[in-house]
């Protein structure tokens, strides 16, 4: 099967270095433990076309992770007298990001690291440079996770190990649960089956499939769903996006809207 494999570092993240001194205590209670999705981005007092999707997640031991569309990275932040300040070391995942996606690690990193102000109303959060705006909302109000039941998650990665495969095709791969029972596609053969759901764990029966002749990409596709929704795994929902995992690996569907 030919795969975009996405490697990350052996230890899953390379040391960087920024600009200066380490800050001190972490995050602000206000910011805290929460999760920021941008909806809007202004430079020099006019939207940044295209509007970069960037992610800022605080969490609850004074460290900030970030991502505008490629590579995630985190360190210790300070949010003292309303201004970001980055820690010495930075740690970022190495996905192999080409053109625009490239650019914006670069773009999110400046701004963050010229130290912008912030100011957080209710959900909304905004960061300020001198010459960048850039306004976010609250995960939980801006992406609410998605419902388990009833939803059709289509496959968006398979995981290996410290890696992650996506190619095209994983669009037509889906599955529905609804109480016990479980319905979907690999994208040549239906299929349905038992599932049992317990909290953050779903336990999979033997799934029974149609029996058409699957080949070449499609037929390697289909083992890798299968033998992926084997037994127990278990799931998170994070907004749109479901994960299964089990010791081998997992599998990483978004919610078809």
């Amino acid at each position: 099967m030919n795969k975009r494999m996405i490697a990350l570092a052996a230890t899953g993240l390379l040391a960087l270095s920024a600009c200066g001194n380490e800050p001190g205590p972490g995050a602000a209670d206000a910011l805290s433990g929460r999760t920021f999705l941008s909806t809007s981005v202004v430079e020099n007092g006019k939207p940044r076309q295209p509007q970069p999707k960037v992610r800022l997640q605080f969490t609850t031991n004074g460290r900030m992770s970030w991502n505008a569309g490629c590579n995630t990275s985190e360190t210790s932040v300070s949010t003292a007298d309303n201004q970001l300040v980055l820690g010495k070391e930075i740690t970022s995942t190495a996905m192999g990001c080409l053109g625009p996606a490239a650019d914006l690690d670069s773009w999110i990193g400046g701004v963050l690291g010229a130290k912008p102000d912030w100011k957080l109303d209710g959900s909304k959060l905004v960061l300020t440079t001198s010459s960048t705006t850039i306004s976010l909302l609250d995960k939980e109000a801006a992406e609410p996770d998605v419902a388990l039941d009833g939803t059709k998650w289509t496959l968006t990665s398979v995981v290996t190990g410290q890696s992650a495969s996506s190619e095209p095709g994983f669009d037509k791969v889906w599955l529905t649960l609804n109480g016990e029972r479980v319905t979907g596609s690999t994208g040549c053969n239906e299929f349905q089956g038992m599932v049992a759901t317990s909290t953050g764990k779903l336990t999979f029966g033997e799934l029974a499939t149609t029996r058409r002749a699957c080949t070449g990409q499609a037929a390697e596709l289909e083992t890798l769903l299968l033998k992926g929704l084997q037994g127990d795994l278990t799931y998170r929902i994070d907004g749109s996006t479901l994960s299964l995992r089990s010791a081998n690996g997992g599998l990483d569907f978004t919610a078809l809207r």
